[in-house]
């Protein structure tokens, strides 16, 4: 049985993680001296859903800006804590989107990973939603009206506030995350059960939006969906920088597929 396709559109970075010590301030301005040990990089935005997905589901194809690997945000970390000190960004031209080449009838789920860049605008958003009936949204733009034809908005509860008043027509495709209080869709919270330490909440979201795409694909059940997401945004978030995920057991999953062999 072929695989359903997943196509992920939006922009892309390079993330750099530069892990420091720091044992004095500069003499001559009140800001610590730091002396790099390590450094990390990987694809960032929408190419870290990608990467996430792929980790776990083969098909899948992206639409990004080409010049991704020059635009990086670089963010220097104590070693031993992963306190942040400051974020530097490099690179600030992301393009626009071609919509006249999208083939969009090639694939079974479109996922928007929207950084709000100027990559994609609002009435591109309203272009993809309107030409494909399973469009799965993860915005930065408050969401609106120019959204009602999507299948599903995942946005965190932060975004969500900001998007308010969010209209009633918006608000059943509406999965809200919530940290460590999990997810809540359609008035339903899907809690996150086990308790971990999280280090670094870096690229949570793209791995819940990675594990919500991949389970969707899986079974057609988005609130199976939601709580596999669940378990892949508690998994990255133990794991310091952004980590790509491992298929996470699911007992009922595994239980099924022992009983068919």
């Amino acid at each position: 049985m072929t695989q359903p396709r997943i196509l992920i559109i939006g922009e892309s970075c390079r993330d750099v993680f530069v892990y420091c010590e720091s044992t004095r301030l500069a003499p001559d301005i009140p800001i610590p001296v730091l002396h790099v040990i390590d450094q990390t990089e990987n694809p960032g935005m929408a190419k870290n859903v990608e990467r996430n997905v792929k980790a776990l589901y083969a098909a899948c194809d992206i639409i990004t800006n080409s010049n991704w690997r020059d635009i990086t945000k670089t963010r220097f970390m104590h070693e031993k804590t992963n306190h942040g000190f400051v974020r530097v960004d490099a690179g600030h031209s992301f393009g626009r989107i071609d919509l006249s080449s999208l083939p969009l009838s090639d694939y079974d789920i479109v996922a928007i990973s929207d950084y709000d860049k100027g990559f994609l605008e609002e009435n591109d958003l309203r272009y993809i939603c309107e030409h494909h009936d399973n469009v799965f949204i993860d915005t930065k733009k408050p969401v609106g009206e120019f959204l009602v034809a999507s299948r599903f908005i995942k946005i965190n509860e932060k975004e969500y506030l900001r998007s308010c008043p969010v209209a009633a027509s918006l608000q059943p495709r509406i999965i809200m995350t919530k940290g460590e209080m999990g997810a809540e869709f359609q008035g339903k919270t899907y809690p996150v059960h086990d308790q971990i330490e999280v280090k670094d909440v870096s690229g949570a979201g793209d791995s819940f939006f990675a594990g919500l795409l991949v389970r969707y694909a899986e079974t057609g059940d988005i609130r199976e969906a939601i709580k596999f997401a669940n378990l892949c945004a508690s998994q990255v978030v133990q794991h310091r920088g952004v980590t790509s995920i491992e298929r996470p057991q699911i007992p009922a999953l595994d239980a099924q597929q022992a009983s068919a062999h």
